[in-house]
């Protein structure tokens, strides 16, 4: 059939060890497919099934794999894909289940900020991207899930994050990380609601500052809740996208943010 539809392949519920959590999808065209349900025998199937529906077959609604039986994949639990056809023209987004999204506040364009909103793109993360600067955000427009200005004085914004937000501090001059990370404080002092403040930086760049955030009032119990350096440990290359891919990690190992 075409007539430019689509298929979209919804994993409804799961039981047991599957490949992809309740919510993941794939759109599947007669000669292509965006996303993913699982990948393997599992996502084999469902593509077939899918393009024989566009082709003008009946399309069953609601199918039940039993991934170990059925199919022959280890994980062995149980996947119920929903099949729905999308119209040519229909807003394809608008149908996509909306999963859970973290709120990642990251102050600062530069490097290594580039290089973690290009990565945080994929991930299941809305982004609130704050620099001082007007000129210094990518060319192309953000997702529509994320916030993106210039805020000048940057820690000014400390006070309209999400509640729940991670925050990563890294903006282009130690005197602006100090004031964001004095309000990100500030902030904890009076809500209490900020899931995790990350300094980019070194051990010798994080002992000034605890000395001089010690000066203005700021207790132990304070200064304890901001992880500096940031990342993953372990992971050593300098490069702004090996220190993106450790950071992000590390703010996907969090607990959920409801928790």
């Amino acid at each position: 059939m075409a007539d430019g539809s689509c298929i979209l392949v919804t994993v409804a519920r799961t039981s047991g060890s599957v490949p992809r959590e309740a919510g993941a999808w794939m759109a599947v065209t007669p000669d292509g497919f965006t996303g993913t349900v699982g990948g393997g025998h599992l996502e084999f199937d469902a593509i077939a099934r899918a393009r024989a529906a566009l082709a003008g077959d009946a399309l069953e609604a609601e199918v039940r794999y039993p991934l170990g039986p059925g199919l022959g994949q280890c994980c062995g639990g149980v996947v119920w894909l929903r099949f729905e056809r999308v119209a040519a023209g229909e807003n394809l987004q608008a149908r996509l289940p909306a999963g859970p999204l973290r709120p990642l506040a990251l102050f600062g364009a530069g490097h290594v900020g580039h290089a973690i909103a290009r990565i945080a793109r994929d991930l299941p993360l809305a982004l609130h991207w704050v620099d001082s600067r007007e000129d210094a955000f990518p060319a192309e427009p953000p997702p529509a899930h994320w916030r993106q200005e210039a805020v000048h004085p940057i820690a000014d914004a400390v006070a309209d994050l999400a509640p729940g937000a991670a925050v990563l501090l890294m903006s282009y001059s130690h005197a602006e990380d100090f004031n964001l990370v004095a309000a990100c404080l500030k902030r904890q002092r009076e809500r209490g609601d900020l899931a995790f403040i990350g300094l980019i930086g070194s051990k010798t760049k994080w002992a000034s500052f605890r000395q001089r955030l010690a000066a203005r009032g700021f207790t132990d119990d304070d200064l304890v809740r901001v992880v500096c350096p940031i990342g993953v440990p372990g992971i050593a290359g300098k490069q702004p996208a090996v220190i993106a891919v450790a950071v992000l990690a590390q703010i996907l190992a969090l607990p959920p943010a409801s928790a």
